[in-house]
């Protein structure tokens, strides 16, 4: 029995091991795209519907919660179903490894929304989720195609020129949206191509 367990644990840890030196491909492309036009559409929202965001703070959080929310409901069940197709007998180790990389920075913006809610630097809300998020983006580069430190790289950018702005200024729709918007149709775009170069280097092998 003892050498059986070592046998499996043996198998988990070299599984794991293939696991974290393999490129994850559980993210969809199309999602991803989606997400980007659902931030699009929810700035769309604020704007007609809210446009004095800082006098109704609640709305403006609850708007891209719940934006944010979709947007993750359907990256995680593609990825699920994904994974399971693309990584097959790994589907389970590389998903684990995926909520990982990003958990940290979804637990540190919902802490932050939690703390700011309530202060005057709620104009900080939008730059600091984008520059949380694009840790959770660089922290997940080590597994993805590496084009999409760019991605990284275009949030850490909006996050800080949305800082930048000092003011209510900041809480306008536009300031997520574009943020948003452009970040997540880059990440879909880099995935789609690099999975389209990879797809004709396997044709020509």
């Amino acid at each position: 029995m003892n050498e059986l367990n070592r046998a499996l644990g043996d198998i988990r840890s070299i599984r794991r091991q293939m696991a974290h030196s393999t490129e994850f491909r559980g993210y969809g492309p199309v999602t991803l795209a989606a997400t980007g036009v659902f931030a699009v559409l929810a700035a769309g929202a604020q704007a007609l519907w809210l446009p004095d965001p800082a006098n109704h703070i609640v709305a403006y959080i609850g708007i891209w919660t719940s934006t944010a929310l979709i947007s993750a409901a359907l990256i995680g069940v593609q990825a699920v179903t994904r994974t399971h197709r693309m990584h097959s007998g790994m589907a389970d180790e590389m998903i684990r490894m995926a909520v990982e990389q990003f958990l940290p920075s979804v637990g540190a913006g919902a802490l932050v929304t939690i703390a700011l809610v309530h202060s005057a630097a709620l104009w900080m809300l939008p730059g600091l989720w984008q520059i949380i998020y694009s840790l959770g983006v660089f922290a997940s580069c080590r597994f993805l195609p590496r084009p999409v430190v760019a991605a990284g790289a275009w949030y850490l950018f909006t996050g800080f020129a949305c800082i930048l702005l000092s003011d209510e200024r900041a809480l306008s729709a536009w300031t997520m949206g574009i943020a948003y918007g452009v970040g997540q149709l880059l990440v879909a775009g880099i995935l789609f191509f690099t999975a389209e170069r990879g797809q004709e280097a396997a044709d020509e092998g």
